[in-house]
């Protein structure tokens, strides 16, 4: 088990960075390795666990010898259970342990590097804007893809409308220089409040009302105007945004 157990993530952008790697590699155990994962699997072998790591490569190994282990450990036993259930409720249920065993890891640097509250929460929230390997390897965040575009659209149309009606062109722009612009105090404090804790969909960052921002209009998440190459004169002539991520889901097959 040589992927990276001496890398140690210290700031919230490097332990998310660790997770995605992490979650790739086990991803793609589960799903395009598929065939090579079960044949590793072999239940006359001891008890094997899945590792995933930074690297976005995956093992099927016996669990670390040192006690406690430097890192928490993946489910025991993963290759016990292959052949007394059917393939794909099998390999759901390895999904589900790994994603226990991500989490556990992520917030174990958490808690060895002092993450304090916040900390804690916007790694969760950036953890949260993906699909668990479950979901990937049921086909669930598929649907969850389809269903979201449509019931977000209809749940926010009135949060939205209300700060897209007064101005087309204002909503892409931060809400508290126009405000500062035109001298309404109570509405850059009511924008501050509404958007203290938003953050950013690329780079996770949190919202800043001396910078340009601009919503896309499908999965309704806020970006920097620089972080998706959007600058405010592009934003006026947008009448629907789509952020790179929903650009490149319609665009599949």
């Amino acid at each position: 088990m040589d992927g990276g157990a001496s890398y140690n993530p210290r700031t919230v952008e490097e332990v998310f960075r660790d997770f995605k790697g992490r979650r790739a590699a086990m991803i793609k155990a589960l799903t395009t390795d598929v065939e090579e994962f079960y044949k590793r699997c072999d239940p006359e072998k001891e008890n094997l666990c899945l590792y995933g790591y930074p690297s976005e490569q995956w093992e099927v190994n016996l669990p670390a010898e040192e006690v406690p282990p430097e890192l928490p450990e993946p489910a025991l036993g993963i290759n016990f259970a292959r052949d007394g259930m059917q393939e794909k409720d099998w390999l759901s249920l390895v999904a589900v342990h790994s994603d226990t065993w991500l989490l556990a890891v992520a917030f174990y640097f958490g808690a060895r590097f002092g993450f304090d509250k916040a900390d804690r929460k916007r790694l969760f929230s950036m953890i949260n804007d993906l699909p668990t390997i479950f979901e990937v390897v049921t086909g669930v965040a598929k649907k969850q893809t389809k269903e979201k575009s449509s019931v977000s659209n209809h749940s926010s149309n009135k949060s939205k409308s209300n700060s897209k009606r007064g101005s087309e062109s204002q909503p892409k722009y931060p809400k508290a220089v126009v405000a500062k612009d035109e001298g309404e105090d109570g509405m850059e404090e009511e924008d501050d409040e509404e958007h203290g804790e938003t953050l950013c969909g690329a780079c996770g960052e949190n919202y800043a009302a001396d910078e340009f921002w601009i919503c896309c209009d499908i999965c309704e998440k806020w970006f920097h105007g620089k972080c998706v190459k959007i600058t405010p004169a592009r934003a006026e002539h947008i009448k629907q945004y789509k952020c790179p991520s929903c650009s490149n889901k319609r665009a599949r097959p």
